[in-house]
């Protein structure tokens, strides 16, 4: 083809194209589930709420202990988002620049 291999078609061709394509519809889906809980449910989400639900229980403040739990429920959200963010910056398609001469 143009001289190069099958292996190095898919990694420095296929494989560039597809990840800038692929990549924001599986954060958003990866997102979509942590924020829809059946993921954070298995990220201690469910053990976070019930440890604040016992402490709770023995201080009778569970308004603060519910509030630092959802923060932090928040913060892994707001950290996925983030890091969703910088990703597709950095796999932006490039524009050519066109020289005006």
């Amino acid at each position: 083809m143009i001289g190069l291999n099958r292996f190095q078609i898919m990694t420095r061709i296929v494989l560039p194209q597809a990840t800038r394509i692929a990549f924001p519809t599986l954060m958003g889906s990866l997102i979509g589930l942590t924020k829809d809980s059946s993921l954070a449910a298995s990220i201690t989400v469910v053990e976070m709420f019930k440890t604040a639900q016992q402490i709770a229980a023995s201080t009778y403040e569970p308004f603060a202990l519910y509030c630092e739990a959802a923060f932090i429920y928040l913060l892994l959200c707001s950290l996925l988002t983030f890091v969703q963010n910088r990703m597709e910056k950095k796999l932006e398609w490039k524009k050519p620049e066109v020289s005006k001469a």
